[in-house]
């Protein structure tokens, strides 16, 4: 079956691009990278889930080399962050927004297009979410971080696979348009909720800790050592002898 990509399916997927295309090289700006980087990372954060989607669907090369307005689309998201500092507390809440919109828009697409080359409901739902969080990942890899997606973070893969269930769920007829506008709404709307309520997923709280939690039991160890250290030099000063554990015994 061949893919039909519909116009509305292409916006979609280029409002994604260009979201995550800004959000690439406003992360390159915080790493002081010069114009090289700020252009890769972009690029990279805007295209690399789409390219990871066409790749595994194996439906030929991936759209964003053979249709030009992909890679403009990403330039475009690279010059604006370069021409305006998306920084501050008054640029946090829109970057939040564009962020759960490209994940939203990635997420329909990828499930959108799974489903149009035949593929089975769960391998659909796995490529919604691998579209929706790919360029994060391959953005995080290029700048030497564990990718946020892995855990530690609010909800973000989970939103993607809402999203992409939501498409799912919707009837075949009305699947590629109102489908694909729920899992948009749902898929962005949960990872903002999501945000704002710091949601996040349990963790095993024996092994993975928290920087608050770390920096807490650091200063508790080294009170206990300041206190020991206290009664060592407080009997030493008296000429009191420690109890010999043996003859205790």
């Amino acid at each position: 079956m061949t893919v039909d990509v519909t116009e509305a399916f292409r916006v979609v997927d280029l409002a994604g691009v260009l979201c995550n295309g800004a959000l690439g090289a406003t992360i390159a700006r915080q790493r002081r990278f010069d114009f090289v980087g700020f252009t890769v990372l972009g690029v990279v954060s805007g295209l690399a889930g789409g390219v990871l989607r066409d790749v595994m669907l194996q439906v030929g090369q991936p759209v964003a080399l053979t249709d030009p307005a992909y890679l403009i689309t990403a330039m475009i998201g690279v010059l604006a962050a370069q021409l305006i500092r998306m920084e501050g507390r008054r640029w946090r809440w829109p970057m939040i927004g564009a962020d759960a919109l490209a994940l939203g828009a990635w997420a329909a697409t990828g499930t959108i297009k799974a489903q149009i080359v035949g593929l089975g409901w769960l391998p659909s739902l796995f490529l919604g979410v691998v579209t929706a969080v790919g360029g994060g990942m391959v953005r995080d890899i290029c700048i030497g971080q564990v990718p946020a997606v892995l855990g530690g973070n609010t909800l973000y893969a989970t939103a993607a696979a809402t999203a992409s269930a939501a498409i799912l769920l919707t009837p075949v007829q009305v699947r590629s348009t109102w489908g694909m506008g729920l899992g948009i709404a749902i898929g962005g709307g949960l990872s903002l909720i999501a945000r704002w309520r710091q949601w996040r997923l349990p963790v095993d709280a024996d092994v993975h800790l928290s920087a608050d939690q770390l920096r807490a039991l650091i200063r508790r160890s080294e009170r206990a050592g300041a206190k020991a250290e206290k009664k060592r030099a407080a009997g030493k000063g008296r000429g009191v002898r420690p109890p010999d554990r043996r003859a205790a015994r």
